[in-house]
């Protein structure tokens, strides 16, 4: 049975860190160099950098600043933000990511998954998916950070997506990003249980039993985090400790 995954996440805006909740109200979370290196060091599984204006301003992901971090960790490294093209992904290897994540220009040129896997294989493409439950109790896609809804279902996407070549599926819900609540237990349930592929619970984790919870109750491979960890409200060992305390297959510090 595969180890469970501990991933920290850099949000980057402008350079910098910041970390949001319902992904507004952003702020400063520190330099991400720093933070990256730290993790690192304290025994994160992975790491994950999602440069989250790229494809609002229509630009590049920052590949100077994931190549920085690059030479200070030692752990695998996912990179994602206005990544729209084979083009794109070969420079952000070049400059030190293992994988990288896609969302928007994937959900609007479905195509883009497969030329991807079939490029680089599927173990390199995650696919970001920011999701909304509705009043109607159904989980929606949104596109660009969060602010384009499309009518398009959570599952449905997912499931097409993995169709197309994806190997890793980065489920973020906006109705816990932030909120320290708890993850979305029941969407990562539904996806870890009908998806062949590995499935990042993303959104909501505020305390060491909520890893628990998403890693017993939702069945999700991996677990990741940003506000927890970059405010020092719980340190990686301490996490992973904890985990084992309950029995939870987790690779040790």
């Amino acid at each position: 049975m595969l180890c469970k995954r501990i991933i920290p996440c850099l949000d980057i805006k402008d350079g910098r860190t910041v970390k949001g909740t319902n992904f507004v109200n952003l702020r400063d979370a520190g330099d991400p160099v720093e933070l990256g290196a730290l993790y690192a060091q304290q025994g994160a599984d992975e790491l994950v950098f999602l440069d989250i204006t790229a494809t609002v301003e229509k630009r590049k992901t920052l590949r100077e600043l994931v190549n920085r971090i690059a030479h200070h960790i030692n752990i695998p490294f996912t990179v994602g933000g206005g990544i729209s093209s084979v083009d794109d992904v070969s420079a952000l290897l070049q400059n030190g990511a293992d994988k990288i994540s896609v969302n928007t220009a994937a959900f609007k040129n479905p195509q883009l998954i497969q030329e991807l896997s079939k490029e680089f294989g599927s173990q390199c493409v995650v696919l970001a998916i920011d999701t909304r439950k509705e009043e109607d109790g159904e989980w929606y896609v949104y596109l660009n950070g969060g602010r384009t809804k499309t009518e398009a279902r959570c599952v449905d996407w997912a499931k097409q997506a993995v169709d197309l070549g994806a190997g890793e599926i980065l489920l973020t819900s906006m109705n816990h990003d932030g909120t320290k609540a708890g993850f979305a237990l029941d969407i990562t349930r539904t996806l870890a249980t009908q998806l062949p592929v590995p499935v990042i619970a993303s959104g909501g984790g505020g305390t060491m039993e909520h890893f628990v919870d998403v890693f017993e109750q939702a069945q999700a491979d991996a677990a990741l985090a940003a506000s927890i960890f970059h405010f020092k409200e719980i340190a990686i060992p301490d996490l992973k400790g904890y985990l084992q305390g309950k029995n939870i297959n987790i690779r040790p510090v």
